[in-house]
């Protein structure tokens, strides 16, 4: 299979407003579909399982999710977590190429790459990450270092399932926003033709490329059948790519720069996966799973022009001998050369079992115990204009790990009640554990001090004991679905040794806590092709050991830690429908959230008498809670399918989605609101291939929805 993506990175011209025509596009569809005579044949219901911790069609779900298949991650060309996102409602994933100073300023603009996904105006950590039902890092900022969520291989992926809207109640902290569940390859995948027949052995190789970054990547996996008991596969995937392309002409190497900076990328994974089935009912399966990426670029953006222009007011500061000292200062100060390194590791193995049980209490059980490492690291060096005579540079590496293990077990059972109504209960145990940790070392030249090597948060131990249920009351018409999760999580302080020496006021502070979380959603089929829904979740989200105790001083600023961090929580209400009417499939809702003690990180406090920032009178800054907060929004998605045309299928993919959002307590709009979204496509199946062409336009974010026309951006870098 060879592949190859190109994508134009400039203003869409289109001057219509999309949900208009969407909208006279699904009545118009809805009833030639009603009326026409001859539809396709049916299609087999899509199964996914994060909706429900268990395999159910998508059409029986209180929600709305998006289901990336393998044959989708291949049409549309996906090379990472931001491609995932670019034609679905309401989810994004920002991109922020390194182009900026790592080592000389203190902005961490630009340095996390694919931060991670947003789901309905809320992401970072807000959003679960799984791989296998497994938990991915989180993120972590901090200064001028970032490390984000993108340490998953694509090329390892058979599925992604994306829920939107409040996931604690099945999958606990972490849940507040939605859900990303990827899913990797099995032997299976390969050892079955599509007419059903078991192989011995199977395979396949792909070569792609993409014209955003003149990335390339090969991958290749093998798979094989030991009997009738045991299957193998082993997937191996390689990427190499230059700088994101933009618009930008001015190629100079400092700050008037607006073109890329050179930079290579590098990413390998491998993936090995047996199952093992020793007798009916049973199978065990061992997965092996190891992601490397590093990023190395040569910052010509944080150059800067020498002599320094010192700022205008300046010039009225004391006598020419102190203004001449002050450029003297600038000049010496001044970047002439910096580099950076970033690199990410992440190994992780899993066994998860299965039994079929079949007794009164539950018809399966399932077990899994995963252990999992990730180690991040930023390694920047910064060449000072005083560096020439030292022979010596500044140099900064920041590291971030996690080192966790996960454990659950969960029951099945389905109940018939009567002739016309069934119950299906899942309930589980979950059991969490993770370690993280964060080093800065670095040096300086002469004659600066020397750096004293810090932790900008202690050691820390995040715990967690949960126990949820879930029941589902079923009959031909209607579905009825409460469920409930009793989460106790825990923040440990482990270690104290090198937390940031100097200016911890007290040891960093360790906290407890619980939540219960209940939801409940409610289906009625009103035909066999269309229903409707309404649903009621909450979430909630605890503090992390960053957020607590992290600590950070610089010249004119101060980070403070926060020891009375409260846990988010979130009530949602949804109604939505699922239709799927011949030619026509369709999903869409409309949704509001309202958020509790919403965690703000960094915040600015300005200074404690309110005057300018000064070394004696710093800026201080503290991740603090919003006291109320609110999300609301629309979104639909759908197919219409045109039938036969020369040979082959043709259908039109469509979707739009649309959210506001307020912080409630100061009466601002909040600026993690992504600008509505549309996307249109056209697909085209013939018997042994597939072309497909999708746009896709997003709004413009306006003035008025943000908290303050200040927003510190560069002035030249143009994404």
């Amino acid at each position: 299979m060879f592949n190859i993506k190109h994508k134009l990175n400039q203003r869409s011209p289109w001057a219509m407003r999309p949900l208009p025509l969407l909208v006279a596009f699904a009545c118009t569809a809805l009833g030639q579909a009603q009326a026409q005579g001859q539809m396709p044949a049916p299609v087999l219901k899509e199964v996914v399982v994060s909706g429900s911790r268990s395999e159910q069609s998508t059409e029986d779900l209180a929600l709305q999710m998006d289901v990336l298949r393998t044959q989708d991650l291949e049409v549309r060309q996906v090379g990472d977590i931001r491609d995932m996102a670019a034609g679905l409602p309401n989810v994004s994933v920002k991109r922020a190429p390194a182009r900026f100073g790592v080592t000389g300023r203190g902005n961490s603009v630009g340095a996390d790459a694919n931060a991670g996904f947003t789901i309905r105006g809320q992401g970072g950590n807000r959003v679960v990450m799984l791989v296998d039902g497994v938990r991915l890092p989180r993120s972590y900022i901090n200064g001028s270092n970032a490390f984000g969520r993108d340490s998953v291989a694509v090329g390892l992926l058979k599925r992604v399932e994306i829920v939107h809207g409040a996931s604690s109640v099945l999958y606990g902290s972490d849940g507040l926003a939605g859900l990303v569940n990827f899913i990797t390859l099995e032997p299976a995948d390969y050892l079955l033709t599509p007419d059903g027949v078991r192989k011995q052995i199977g395979g396949k190789a792909w070569l792609a490329h993409s014209g955003d970054d003149q990335g390339t990547t090969v991958g290749a996996t093998l798979a094989a059948r030991a009997g009738d008991a045991v299957e193998w596969s082993v997937t191996g995937t390689k990427t190499r790519a230059d700088g994101l392309s933009n618009m930008g002409t001015n190629d100079v190497a400092n700050g008037d720069r607006t073109t890329p900076n050179p930079q290579s990328s590098n990413s390998e994974a491998l993936l090995g996966k047996l199952v093992f089935r020793p007798a009916a009912g049973v199978t065990h399966r061992l997965t092996l799973e190891h992601v490397r990426k590093t990023n190395d670029v040569d910052l010509l953006s944080s150059r800067v022009k020498v002599p320094v222009a010192l700022p205008l007011t300046y010039a009225t500061l004391g006598t020419p001998a102190t203004r001449s000292s002050l450029q003297t200062a600038a000049n010496a100060a001044a970047v002439m050369g910096e580099t950076a390194f970033k690199s990410m590791n992440r190994d992780r193995v899993t066994w998860d079992t299965r039994y079929r049980l079949d007794r009164d209490w539950a018809d399966h059980v399932q077990l899994t115990l995963s252990a999992q490492t990730s180690h991040a690291m930023d390694d920047g060096q910064t060449l000072l204009k005083t560096a020439f005579a030292n022979d010596g540079a500044r140099t900064r590496t920041t590291q971030y790990d996690e080192r966790a293990v996960q454990g659950s077990v969960q029951f099945d059972k389905v109940l018939v009640m009567t002739p016309r109504w069934s119950q299906k209960l899942t309930y589980g145990v979950d059991l969490t554990r993770t370690d993280t940790s964060s080093l800065a070392d670095g040096s300086d030249p002469l004659p600066l001090a020397a750096f004293a090597p810090r932790r900008y948060f202690p050691d820390t131990r995040d715990s967690s004991q949960a126990v949820y249920l879930q029941s589902e009351w079923i009959s031909d018409q209607w579905s009825v679905t409460p469920g409930i999760r009793y989460d106790r999580f825990a923040l440990d302080v482990q270690s104290q040794a090198g937390y940031f020496p100097g200016i911890a006021s007290a040891p960093g502070t360790s906290l407890s806590g619980t939540a219960l979380t209940p939801k409940l959603g409610v289906m009625f089929r009103a035909t066999p092709q269309w229903s409707l829904y309404a649903s009621y979740a909450t979430g909630f989200r605890a503090p992390e050991g960053q957020q607590v105790n992290s600590a950070l001083e610089v010249s004119t600023a101060v980070l403070l830690p926060n020891p009375d961090l409260k846990q988010e929580t979130s009530r949602s209400f949804e109604i939505g429908t699922h239709a799927r009417m011949g030619r026509l499939s369709m999903d869409a809702a409309l949704f509001s959230s309202q958020y509790n003690n919403l965690i703000v990180e960094k915040k600015d406090l300005g200074t404690a008498n309110g005057l300018p920032a000064s070394t004696a009178n710093k800026t201080r800054f503290q991740t603090v809670n919003i006291d109320k907060a609110t999300i609301a929004g629309f979104e639909v998605r759908g197919n219409w399918d045109w039938g036969r045309v020369a040979n082959g299928k043709l259908s039109t993919p469509f979707s739009y989605g649309s959210i506001r959002g307020s912080n409630d307590t100061l009466s601002q709009p909040l600026n993690t609101i992504d600008p509505a979204k549309y996307s249109v496509g056209v697909k085209f199946e013939g018997a042994t291939w597939l072309v497909r062409l999708d746009a896709v336009h997003r709004e413009e974010k306006s003035v008025q929805d943000l908290d303050s026309v200040f927003i510190p951006k560069s002035t030249t870098q143009l994404q």
